[in-house]
């Protein structure tokens, strides 16, 4: 009996050319760009002997399969034309005859039709089975009809056969889709580059000490592996021995190579510098960045932009009026009334339109340019999750910040320590009896040692600054009881039978807790300087403050710069006091600002800006930033942020750069300019295109051969794909 997986059939997409192109989702073939079709794979259904189905890989055709099918085709399509009237009635050559030599031109054109034709025949019946007929219908269609009446006039001697502009018509669309295919596999690089970054072994260090070398897939998590100078690293991990430099380029976009040393994280497919590492590994196969990028920049080829979705409906419409014409054409040319030709001219017409007016052109104008957009964007340090992200970035008014992190290092550091008079240890066992109730640095390491013990619990990067400064101190931490963290205010917990706050504003208002007046000019004083200031508070009495400082980042500076040259102006939000949102964005220059910013908050200041009339982008990498990422009309997660912040968004920054939005906006114009290009030749080429092939100069003597006809096709298709290709050619 067959098991209940043998005929399980999984729904995948598939080229009509290539049928070894295989995708869980539709997009576009990698090979020639063609749209990709709805079919049925039994790959993964179980066999009898519990082995995986094999598919059949060698289905599809190579690019180097079309020039060898080519290079025969024109060799026989040579004794074809000679023995044709062609030669007779041009030029008066009349060929030597032998016997049999009438059925010479149907021999070698059968060999041409199913040697080098059945492959458009082919990708036909599967376009046909998918219900989406395109460029391959109207191909197999045009050579179906003159091959099946040429055939016919041989046998009935009634009418002109047309071999030879058959064999040429197979010929040079066998040409024309070597030459498409080159162009667009040129094209498609972003997957192909990042598949090519991860070696295929990896030198493995034993538990005695001894390597050897293994196949990259045989590495598990924990393993050590040693990488030379100039090798790559063949999985996330960390350096356990060695230093040297890594060449981040092709993952992060960052040209500069990275120092690494003991404890450093090392990222899969990145080149080892001028130093020996001995990494462990931590993460393998699909769990590594490098294969998480690659994900990303499947789906983005998967998606589609509107543009696309209007040139695949165009193309699809566009095979119906080919059919439509090239019937129409045909009637016209035949009906004694109007046309009055023979049957043979007004196949050859039809042929003619239904070649033409292919639309690989039309379904190619768009796609191509979002594909090369999107190698272009990981090349750049920016991966688009979805194509109408990219597309939204171009009417960007307003890029909205979320300071911290992105703006500046979120690297907080204790600057400054503020305490009251009073001990604040006094009402609490302190450890550290020894010191004096009036000292200074006895008060600020008391206070510190209560903030720190609360902040201890939480993750909060104030709070870690804190724990980090009481540990430069050697001030030891007290054992903190009912922890609880307040979302936009602060941290809380009982010490030594004591409820000890730490937080900002927020904090204070909660508690409804009065500041000292020392306290309060010294805490003013330092928002003046930009510094955010944190209270310690027992119950509601305010036992001292800190100031810490986040200083701004060189590279926002740039970036406000060039956003504001790019006609796009610049808002911030924080959680931080008016004086430090206000110091920041004079700082920067930043048109709009928004202080005491509460987590449930920020999707609110997105819709506010929205309501001004203004397409916002919104950057952010925290879980709370995730609505907001949301809401606004472009979302923007920084890499190294969290998951629900990376899946909230449409494009991510691998690296934490924020002059790599005004890069987004640029690769989102051009990528549009290209896009109107390609669209505006495809459909004006077919506008021309198709009254001629149908004959529309005939009054002026001027018919278009089949032949022709593919040439002009495959050339628009070739225009198409290059100008595609020179979109690599601008600098972001």
């Amino acid at each position: 009996m067959k098991t209940h997986n043998e005929n399980q059939l999984i729904t995948k997409y598939t080229c009509p050319m290539h049928p070894e192109i295989m995708k869980e989702k539709p997009g576009m073939c990698p090979e020639c760009g063609m749209a990709l079709v709805e079919t049925r794979d039994e790959r993964q259904g179980t066999r009898k002997n519990g082995e995986q189905g094999e598919y059949n890989k060698h289905g599809g055709h190579s690019t180097a399969a079309f020039l060898r099918k080519f290079w025969v085709s024109l060799v026989l399509s040579v004794p074809i034309i000679l023995y044709s009237e062609f030669p007779q009635t041009v030029f008066g050559f009349v060929p030597p005859a032998f016997p049999g030599s009438r059925y010479l031109p149907l021999a070698l054109a059968s060999v041409i039709f199913f040697y080098g034709g059945w492959v458009f025949v082919a990708s036909a019946w599967r376009e046909l089975r998918a219900r989406l007929p395109g460029m391959m219908t109207l191909i197999a269609l045009a050579i179906i009809t003159a091959y099946s009446y040429s055939v016919y006039t041989v046998f009935s001697e009634d009418g002109e056969a047309l071999f030879w502009e058959l064999a040429t018509l197979i010929t040079v669309m066998l040409l024309g889709h070597w030459i498409e295919m080159r162009a667009v596999s040129g094209a498609q690089g972003a997957l192909k580059e990042l598949s090519k970054l991860l070696p295929d072994t990896a030198e493995r260090v034993g538990t005695d000490g001894k390597k050897e070398i293994v196949a990259v897939e045989a590495l598990r998590v924990g393993d050590r592996v040693f990488v030379r100078p100039g090798g790559r690293v063949p999985a996330d991990g960390k350096v356990v021995e060695g230093k040297s430099h890594i060449d981040e380029s092709m993952v992060t976009g960052e040209s500069a190579p990275v120092s690494k040393e003991s404890g450093s994280a090392v990222i899969a497919g990145t080149i080892n510098k001028d130093g020996a590492l001995t990494i462990e590994v931590q993460k393998i196969g699909e769990e590594t960045f490098l294969s998480g990028i690659m994900r990303l920049v499947e789906e983005a080829q998967a998606s589609k932009s509107r543009l696309q979705v209007l040139s695949d409906r165009a193309a699809y419409f566009l095979t119906f009026i080919a059919i439509g014409s090239g019937g129409l054409t045909f009637t016209l040319w035949l009906l004694p009334s109007v046309g009055g030709a023979g049957i043979g001219f007004s196949l050859e017409r039809l042929v003619a339109v239904l070649v033409i007016a292919c639309p690989h052109a039309l379904g190619l104008a768009v796609p191509l340019v979002a594909s090369i957009s999107t190698t272009m964007a990981a090349r750049n340090g920016f991966l688009v999750r979805q194509r109408l992200a990219l597309e939204a970035a171009r009417n960007i008014d307003i890029v909205l910040f979320d300071k911290t992190g992105t703006l500046t290092k979120g690297e907080y550091g204790v600057t400054g320590i503020l305490p009251v008079t009073q001990n604040p240890n006094s009402k609490t066992q302190s450890p550290n009896k020894s010191q004096s109730p009036n000292s200074k640095d006895g008060n600020e390491n008391s206070l510190l040692q209560l903030a720190a013990s609360v902040d201890s619990h939480s993750e909060h990067f104030v709070s870690r600054a804190i724990v980090r400064e009481a540990e430069r101190r050697g001030a030891p931490l007290l054992t903190v009881e009912g922890f609880r963290r307040l979302p936009g205010k602060g941290v809380e917990g009982t010490v030594n039978g004591e409820k000890i706050s730490v937080g900002g504003t927020a904090m204070l208002e909660h508690l409804g807790a009065v500041v000292p007046e020392k306290i309060m000019r010294e805490a003013e004083a330092e928002n003046r300087k930009g510094k955010t200031v944190i209270y310690c508070l027992r119950e509601k009495e305010v036992l001292g403050a800190f100031a810490l400082s986040d200083s701004i980042r060189e590279e926002s500076r740039e970036a406000v710069g060039m956003l504001k040259a790019a006609g796009v102006k610049v808002a911030m939000m924080t959680g931080d006091s008016e004086a430090v949102a206000k110091w920041v964005a004079e700082e920067l220059g930043i048109d709009e600002h928004f202080s005491h910013v509460l987590p449930q908050e920020k999707a609110e200041k997105v819709v506010m800006l929205q309501a001004k009339g203004m397409k916002v982008a919104m950057v952010g990498d925290g879980i709370n930033d995730a609505p907001a990422l949301t809401q606004a009309d472009l979302g923007i997660a920084i890499g190294a942020g969290t998951n629900v912040a990376i899946e909230s968004a449409g494009i991510i920054l691998v690296r934490n750069d924020p002059r790599d939005i005004p890069k987004i906006i640029r690769l989102s114009r051009l990528t549009y300019t290209k896009m109107l290009q390609n669209l505006f030749w495809a459909t004006g080429y077919n506008i021309v295109a198709i009254p001629l092939a149908a004959g529309a100069l005939a009054f002026q003597g001027l018919f278009l051969s089949p032949a022709l006809a593919a040439v002009f096709m495959s050339l628009s298709t070739v225009i198409v794909a290059v100008n595609a290709v020179l979109l690599r050619n601008k600098t972001l």
